[in-house]
């Protein structure tokens, strides 16, 4: 499910429906490496979408991220509605004012993704994680939306992390 390419010392995630069919939001982007020499973007991000026929609150939802082996989540709280069939864009951190800027995000925050892997989880709640250290570690997590592992993460969805 999960296509990756690596783009400018960055990378690049596009998985338009990486989790189950009960899922009406989706994680359909993350773009990690904002700000790096030759980036495309300056920012990092993670762009969401909504794959259902109504409008979905994630008022108190956060996307939260970890280093490839760490069960350690930081959190962005996300607020406001997505439209069916939209998306909502979260611009997180930049190592420098490299790259384009990005449209006007639906939520900031500072946090930085490592290029090489990590886990970025869409959660229909404000506590943090503390799953992620094996693979299959945060499927049972009750609150869990969607969920990627990219690069070098010890913990993913369906068969493994893509290495491209």
């Amino acid at each position: 499910n999960l296509v990756v390419a690596v783009v400018a010392c960055g990378v690049l995630l596009a998985a338009p429906f990486a989790r189950g069919a009960t899922s009406n939001v989706v994680i359909s982007q993350v773009y990690g490496g904002g700000g790096n020499s030759g980036a495309t973007y300056t920012n990092d991000f993670v762009e969401l979408f909504n794959r259902s026929a109504s409008a979905v609150d994630v008022s108190g939802w956060t996307i939260q991220y970890a280093s490839s082996s760490s069960t350690t989540w930081q959190t962005t709280p996300l607020q406001g509605s997505i439209a069916p069939g939209r998306h909502y864009l979260v611009q997180l951190g930049s190592t420098a004012a490299i790259g384009a800027a990005l449209p006007t995000a639906d939520a900031t925050d500072t946090t930085n993704l490592a290029a090489s892997g990590g886990k970025v989880a869409l959660v229909r709640d404000a506590t943090a994680l503390g799953c992620g250290a094996s693979a299959g570690s945060c499927a049972s997590a009750p609150l869990l939306e969607d969920f990627i592992g990219y690069g070098s993460a010890t913990d993913f969805e369906g068969a493994g992390v893509s290495k491209k």
